[in-house]
């Protein structure tokens, strides 16, 4: 057997788990897992700003690809902490990360030594598992039980806690025949398919929807052939948007209290019956749920047990991954074709369609400032299918919902339950370097934008390029407009005058120097039509330094974008469409 630290197995254990990259902060408790990498060598490293930020690059760079597991480093007691949000998010969008953090010797524990905090205890309700490990030999095994974790039912955070002196005790470790553990899935049965199949069989609307287990599971494909063969229209939910392109003639649009379409919502409220696979019922998709649930049956497939239920008793429950469901679906479904069972669904199909093509909201805004619609617009002109969007909270985003169009999986890349902000720009750096061939562009408000900005310096240094589209109204809009209800614009204004740059006239912060005193690329837009030529001027900038490019497009103060309490109470604050040049980049436009 090979004599080595605990570090050094841990690392040789990552690599053996397919783990070439990890984002991190070195600190003094951790310095013995750092000296590891540098002597196995074979994980490549992005140094962070801010902890948290390397969190959220690690969840990033997992949402980018099946089977990726993003790896985030921190030292001990605030790094352990501020990864926490990062966990967090990972927890409720069932994203799995791996946390490393140092500890303080284990005979110091209990001392409240510098920089010692309980974390296992801290991390335990947003991981799967938090563990400080106390003994040198069960290093590479608390690894690998941690693989497998993520790996195995709901996908999830693990985080990895060790004492100083764990990491640099010599243990007996023998890589070469090291083996990861196989992860478990529970699987439909035949029985419980042919059930739900019946179920939907007997609706005479019928609707799929489909949530982000669908794209966890590398699935979309499988889903987009059972609505094929079925005829059944596809509602994806917010995480599990991309999981059928935009364009298909079954995707019927999403649902929701904000990230949703107006045809989305009606067709919903129009069906007689609902499949989910994968989803959660988040508030946010189903507002109400007794109006969401009235006058309509409900089957749900999900990997985790629990889920079924949580929200609302449906007709019938499956706990299944969802890829395997939907190739048991797919199985039946043919035989039942075969056999003349299924019934025809293009009728409904087509009155799904009737809704997509007519029930839309206007885009094309002329206005200076510049109305925050027409960015969408413009974005939709510019960056094409292949597009990879990523972002996280507040109005920007839910107009994004409303207006931008997806049409792979993972081209949508959102924190989706948790929503910190500040997520937006670690997560691109993650993304980047997940698939550094792809047009990564990143959309922020001008707040969510602030909070983890110093990120943008690791893009510059480790050359991840991506454009980040950042619409400034100088205001936290999204609680500016739930305010509305407490007849109160109170403490979320932004604007000041910047005494060093008057030119921006009372917008407050000079973003376009803040971001060049990073390192990076930035453009200024005030007016709509030259959105679209600085769209393409980033797309020349980041070519060319390999940095991240960020255009602010200054926008009008005050937009309230259209949300509501229940599906059938959305409030419509801007004009809808009336002709096809209100909205010349709508899906049924491009269509």
């Amino acid at each position: 057997m090979t004599i080595m630290t605990a570090a050094e197995a841990a690392v040789h254990v990552l690599k053996k788990e397919g783990i070439d990259i990890a984002f991190g902060v070195p600190g003094a408790a951790i310095n013995p897992f750092y000296a590891a990498m540098r002597k196995v060598g074979g994980v490549d490293h992005v140094l962070a700003r801010h902890v948290e930020g390397a969190s959220h690059m690690a969840e990033g760079y997992t949402r980018t690809k099946a089977g990726n597991i993003g790896v985030c480093i921190g030292t001990s007691g605030p790094a352990g902490t501020d990864m926490i949000t990062g966990l967090y998010s990972a927890t409720g969008d069932s994203i799995p990360i791996l946390c490393i953090t140092g500890q303080a010797p284990r005979s110091k524990l209990h001392k409240e030594d510098f920089q010692a905090v309980n974390i296992q205890a801290i991390a335990g309700p947003v991981t799967k598992w938090a563990i400080t490990v106390l003994e040198p030999a069960q290093v590479p095994r608390a690894f690998q039980h941690a693989f497998q974790l993520m790996r195995s039912s709901r996908p999830g955070p693990v985080l990895i806690d060790l004492p100083i002196d764990v990491q640099m005790s010599e243990i007996e470790f023998d890589p070469d025949t090291y083996e990861p553990l196989p992860a478990y899935k529970p699987a439909a049965s035949r029985a419980q398919i042919e059930k739900a199949l019946t179920l939907l069989n007997e609706a005479d609307r019928p609707l799929l929807v489909a949530g982000g287990g669908v794209i966890n599971a590398d699935a979309s494909d499988l889903l987009v052939e059972f609505a094929e063969l079925t005829g059944v229209p596809v509602v994806p939910t917010l995480m599990g948007w991309g999981a059928i392109p935009d364009d298909h003639p079954l995707m019927a649009g999403m649902v929701g209290l904000q990230t949703s379409h107006r045809y989305g919502n009606a067709t919903m409220l129009a069906s007689d019956f609902v499949m989910g696979i994968g989803n959660r019922w988040a508030n946010r998709h189903t507002g109400n749920v007794d109006a969401y649930t009235k006058d309509r049956k409900f089957v749900h497939v999900d990997i985790e047990p629990t889920q079924i239920g949580r929200i609302f008793g449906p007709d019938y429950g499956i706990v299944s991954d969802a890829k395997a469901a939907l190739e048991l679906f797919i199985t039946v479904a043919k035989e039942w074709i075969a056999a003349g069972k299924l019934k025809d669904r293009s009728a409904w199909a087509e009155e799904c369609q009737s809704r997509k093509r007519t029930l839309l909201r206007k885009t094309h805004f002329d206005n200076v400032p510049v109305k925050p619609q027409r960015v969408y617009e413009e974005m939709n002109k510019v960056f094409g299918k292949n597009v990879r969007y990523v972002t996280a909270i507040g109005l920007s985003q839910i107009a994004g919902a409303q207006f931008l169009h997806v049409y792979k999986p993972r081209h949508w890349i959102n924190c989706g339950q948790a929503g910190p902000l500040g997520w937006t720009i670690p997560a691109a750096l993650g993304v980047c370097r997940a698939d550094p061939e792809a047009e990564v562009v990143a959309l922020s408000g001008d707040y969510d934008f602030q909070f983890m900005v110093e990120e943008l310096a690791a893009g510059a240094q480790f050359n991840l390029p991506y454009i980040h589209v950042l619409v400034n109204n100088s205001y936290l809009g999204l609680i500016r407009q739930a305010q509305r209800g407490f007849d109160m614009d109170y403490c979320v204004q932004l604007a000041f005058e910047n005494v060093n740059c008057p030119e921006i006239n009372g917008y407050g912060v000079d973003h376009v120097s803040v971001v060049e005193g990073l390192g990076c690329k930035a453009l200024r837009v005030t007016k709509p039509d030259d959105i679209g030529p600085a769209f393409e001027q980033a797309r020349e900038l980041m070519r060319e330094h390999r940095v991240p490019v960020v255009v602010e497009i200054i926008l009008e103060r005050v937009t309230n974008i259209a949300m509501g309490t229940d599906l059938d109470g959305v409030n419509e604050f801007e004009a809808l469409v009336e002709n096809v040049t209100d909205a010349p980049t709508s899906i049924a436009s491009l269509t």
